[in-house]
């Protein structure tokens, strides 16, 4: 998924925030169900949350800059999902990350619906 740089996305120097790269990815993650016109969780108390992320800021991105976000699933399990998500500008990675996110029904853990882990097969 392509990502611009904005004026909101920076400090004054123009360099990203450190805390919109996780922005990035979430909005990468989000926008699979999007495309599918599912709207992730809306009306009810189901859905994925972040268990876990674990993170390294590589590089720096700046204002008007063009980002890819890649993303891949290192590790599918019954109620979880271990993902890969990288953050380049042209070949350079900037940031990565793996993020394990959790399923839940009402609140409690739960088993990923088959649907849902087919949108993740097309990461």
């Amino acid at each position: 998924m392509k990502i611009r740089v904005y004026y909101e996305d920076t400090d004054t120097g123009g360099i990203v925030y450190h805390s919109k790269y996780l922005n990035f990815c979430e909005r990468a993650r989000s926008e699979l169900f999007f495309q599918r016109g599912i709207m992730p969780g809306e009306g009810s108390s189901n859905g994925f949350v972040v268990h876990k992320i674990n993170a390294g800021f590589l590089g720096s991105a700046k204002l008007g800059d063009l980002l890819e976000v890649k993303s891949r699933i290192l590790l599918q399990r019954h109620t979880s999902l271990l993902l890969l998500q990288e953050i380049f500008k042209e070949e350079q990675k900037l940031f990565e990350m793996e993020v394990r996110l959790v399923y839940t029904e009402e609140g409690k853990i739960s088993r990923i619906p088959d649907t849902f882990l087919e949108i993740f097969k097309n990461f």
